[in-house]
């Protein structure tokens, strides 16, 4: 017998069919026996009565452990007072296709650690679950979009045979007979690919920071959403390229996970309006100083705190989630961000805060070879292994912008969770590489 989805049963009141799960819980009374079978699409209450002697579906359920795999066969019935959807299924077959070891490593009260040690098993909690349906919609919401603005996908490579722009957080691999590098970023590949007359291009794929960093928000690998955006007028078409494929995804994930996140997240997923404040650096760390914040370094950008601090001043005096910051000083930015023209301290840049959370830089890029080479010089870059990015700005490079942004930091402020390593399927930070 084909296999029916728990979603679909209610399609089937009355009629025979066969579910493919997992035990959820059990309760064995003396009477009947209760089981909760869960698959992927939800749980349905498996009812049977016990019998004198023991049916072999009786002793199939009473020697079941939980989370054994198990496909059980039997007639679907309306049933009011059952929680899960009003009905139950009465079995008449059991086929336990592999018993789980008892007791199992990990339960609710088991911390993220331990959980992540078990993440196979983590995943199968439907809220853990749930978070990789939401990425998935959100892939996808995000691909649609940037085809609809004539975005080409690209892949570019994540071997490097330099370091970028900076050796200070790349991982050093033998390659062959000499070494390579894990690319932090695409940036370079983006600019190069705009050069070559791709005009908006667009990436989802694997970046690599090797950063002993062990906050909420860090990884060593994550997955990274890239735009670059040729022939801008400025860097207000990324910004608004962003908070649109933003509002298409938030609408997308509301439409199609809304409930789900609600009942199980306790999040409320809100489409933003448009467009999202901004607020210029010096501005904003005006309005911070005036509430007291005193960062212990002010190099011209906001610490955690300062995001948090200005984003609730954003949500108290505008009710908005999400708030650009721009024009951030030309000290701490790269060198192929574009500086103001009037005031070459600033850059065409910014980041985009959600909830408190940075989850996005940005900018315009300088697309002028001489003022890229005077700017990464002046930065003390070794423009030598950056030949080959900067060559192909001497042959007609249109201006251009983009942004980076992480997918898992996405993912757990949407959906209020703790940590990028709850957003991550397998997490990688400085101290794990296992699963």
């Amino acid at each position: 017998m084909p296999r029916t989805l728990v979603k679909d049963l209610a399609a089937h009141i009355g009629e025979r069919v066969t579910v493919y799960g997992w035990i959820n819980t059990a309760r064995l009374q003396r009477k009947m026996q209760f089981i909760v079978l869960r698959d992927h699409t939800g749980m349905v209450q498996v009812t049977n009565k016990r019998t004198e002697p023991p049916s072999d579906v009786e002793e199939a359920l009473e020697s079941t452990s939980i989370e054994s795999a198990v496909k059980i066969s039997g007639t679907v019935l309306a049933n009011p007072v059952v929680k899960l959807g009003g009905l139950e299924l009465v079995p008449d077959s059991v086929e336990v296709v592999n018993a789980a070891v008892a007791p199992l490593p990990i339960n609710e009260q088991t911390g993220i650690d331990q959980r992540l040690e078990w993440r196979f098993l983590d995943l199968r909690n439907p809220a853990r679950h749930l978070i990789f349906d939401v990425q998935t919609t959100v892939e996808e919401a995000m691909r649609e979009f940037a085809y609809g603005e004539g975005a080409t996908e690209l892949h570019t490579p994540k071997f490097m045979g330099t370091a970028s722009e900076s050796g200070a957080e790349v991982f050093k691999v033998k390659y062959f007979d000499r070494f390579a590098y894990l690319a932090q970023s695409p940036q370079l590949y983006k600019q190069m690919a705009v050069s070559g007359g791709i005009d908006k291009v667009f990436e989802i794929g694997p970046v690599f920071r090797a950063e002993p960093s062990f906050t909420s928000r860090h990884a060593t690998e994550f997955i990274s959403i890239d735009v670059e955006l040729a022939w801008i007028d400025g860097v207000e078409d990324v910004m608004s390229f962003e908070e649109r494929m933003l509002a298409r995804v938030l609408a997308a994930v509301a439409e199609k996970h809304g409930d789900a996140i609600r009942e199980l997240l306790g999040v409320e997923v809100v489409v933003p309006e448009l467009p999202f404040p901004r607020i210029a650096m010096r501005e904003a760390i005006e309005l911070l100083t005036a509430q007291g914040w005193k960062p212990e370094k002010n190099k011209g950008d906001l610490d955690p705190e300062g995001e948090r601090s200005l984003s609730a001043l954003v949500r108290e005096r505008h009710g908005r989630e999400f708030v650009f910051i721009t024009d951030f000083p030309a000290s701490v930015r790269p060198f192929y961000h574009m500086r103001h023209a009037d005031d070459p301290t600033l850059t065409h840049s910014f980041d985009l805060l959600w909830k408190g959370i940075e989850i996005t830089t940005g900018a315009q890029r300088e697309h002028r070879y001489d003022v890229l080479v005077k700017q990464a010089e002046e930065k003390g870059v070794d423009t030598g292994p950056l030949a080959s990015y900067l060559t192909s700005f001497r042959y007609g490079t249109p201006p251009h912008g983009g942004l980076g942004a992480g997918l898992s930091r996405i993912l757990m402020v949407m959906l209020g969770l703790d940590s990028i390593r709850e957003s991550t399927f397998l997490f990688r930070g400085p101290t794990r590489l296992e699963p």
